[in-house]
């Protein structure tokens, strides 16, 4: 009796397992690695703990050897070594990024140039020494800015003299979807990868089925989340004057610039956040709608539909605007319920 009752017992236990909502979640595999000046975390779920284990090491090594060819500021990289010499040949991966870096450029009229690295680093971007540049200086950085002189040839490239890139604004972003594929490519259903300063990706849902909910950063206060988004086979990127900065006189000077002037973009916003399939999308797109500003961004969204993304703006006042695609998405957080959010038709 007592060995009938204990089988009909495991009967019972493994139905239960398997009714909706009571299946046995994959343990995570949660690992940091410092790349690209910034912290990434990525949690794991897989099916196998060992084939997660696997990607771990994949990932590593993908982001580290991206790095390698795509920094601005390693020596030893392609770009920086293009930087130094003005032109010659790089890889077929570097050609492909670059290629979609001159397409957002162009797409977004210049608002996005990945040619005013002399410019960042005239202000300090690249070190530790801040500093302001005189209004002539700035005057002839903004006159080398000019992504339209970068020639690309197969994998050739060709820089007028005096004119550096920096692939900043979208490096994270494509690193982001080349380990989202990579996860995909390895049977893991469900993954979150953040790569720092609020690029992420969401490969599939969270392991019960729920999408993964991603806080957005109030630029007032950075320490905290004013609105959370959905996410699921997503990434959402993020650009803000609170990210990295520095005072001087009295006046807050960011690091995106505005390529027409060389200088902090002053366009009355104080964050873009950008939700689209692609994580180089979304922070080259980030990037470009803070120069634009609010109007013209918004106008922006409406006139390309093909590129399929959905934004956040949050201006200087305080203000939130949302686009209409992100209903059922975007929801506002906990103490920021009365906060009042304009949708963008």
């Amino acid at each position: 009796m007592r060995r009938l009752f204990l089988w009909a017992l495991s009967l019972l236990i493994c139905a239960l397992l398997l009714l909706p909502g009571c299946e046995r979640q994959p343990e995570p595999v949660e690992f940091t690695t410092f790349a690209m000046d910034t912290v990434m975390n990525f949690t794991l779920y897989g099916e196998k703990k060992q084939t997660a284990d696997a990607v771990k090491s994949l990932l590593t090594g993908e982001v580290s050897a991206l790095e390698g060819i795509l920094s601005a500021t390693q020596e030893s990289s392609e770009i920086a070594r293009l930087n130094r010499r003005g032109t010659g040949g790089v890889s077929a991966e570097t050609a492909g990024v670059l290629a979609k870096a001159l397409e957002l450029c162009e797409v977004t009229g210049g608002a996005l140039d990945i040619t005013a690295y002399p410019a960042v680093k005239a202000w300090g971007f690249t070190g530790e020494a801040r500093r302001v540049p005189s209004p002539a200086e700035l005057e002839a950085l903004a006159a080398k800015i000019d992504y339209t002189a970068v020639k690309l040839e197969g994998e050739t490239v060709t820089l007028l003299e005096g004119m550096e890139m920096d692939l900043g604004a979208v490096a994270k972003g494509y690193a982001g979807d080349v380990l989202a594929e990579t996860v995909r490519a390895n049977e893991i259903a469900s993954a979150l990868l953040d790569l720092g300063q609020s690029t992420i990706l969401a490969v599939g849902a969270k392991p019960d089925g729920k999408p993964w909910r991603i806080g957005v950063v109030d630029p007032a206060q950075p320490g905290r989340y004013f609105a959370v988004v959905e996410l699921e086979d997503m990434a959402m990127g993020a650009s803000g004057g609170y990210q990295r900065y520095f005072e001087e006189d009295g006046v807050v000077y960011w690091h995106i610039l505005d390529p027409d002037t060389a200088a902090p973009a002053r366009s009355g916003l104080a964050s873009v956040t950008v939700v689209a399939p692609s994580a180089l999308l979304c922070d080259g797109l980030s990037t470009a709608l803070f120069v634009m500003g609010l109007e013209e961004g918004a106008q922006f969204w409406r006139d390309h539909p093909e590129l399929a993304f959905e934004a956040v703006f949050v201006t200087e006042a305080g203000e939130v605007f949302r686009t209409a695609g992100l209903e059922g998405r975007f929801s506002l957080a906990e103490g920021y319920e009365e906060l009042e959010v304009t949708v963008l038709e």
